[in-house]
């Protein structure tokens, strides 16, 4: 994987992926689980869109750029939320979520991986 241009924010998308499972589990196990409602759901979400991220830079996607934009976005948000809890696995969870979110404006942002493969493959 490290000859892939992408290979530090796939990585980091990964791991946010990872750290989002597991919070989802153990919000699910917290005695107040309607508290962690919004949590659950955007560390689902932001789990899905950090996959489908992976996949498409795997593929060096047309398309990875803009995944990555809306990725970050969804990350910043679960961040936020993950952010108000006090529990370990909700700060881990946000701190994945957010190294995610800047890996993911690195690569898609101006000089970021994105224009540099792009500007390979037009030679």
């Amino acid at each position: 994987m490290n000859d892939n241009p992408y290979a530090s924010c796939i990585e980091a998308c990964t791991d946010c992926a990872e750290a989002c499972d597991t919070c989802v589990a153990a919000c699910l196990r917290e005695d107040d689980v309607k508290a962690m409602t919004r949590c659950i759901g955007l560390d689902i979400d932001c789990a899905q869109l950090c996959r489908l991220a992976v996949g498409a830079m795997t593929r060096s996607s047309e398309a990875a750029e803009a995944i990555c934009n809306a990725c970050a976005e969804v990350c910043d948000m679960c961040a936020d939320e993950c952010a108000k809890h006090s529990m370990q696995h909700c700060q881990d969870c946000a701190a994945a979520c957010r190294r995610c979110a800047a890996e993911c404006r690195k690569m898609s942002g101006p000089g970021g991986q994105r224009a540099r493969v792009t500007s390979a493959t037009a030679h």
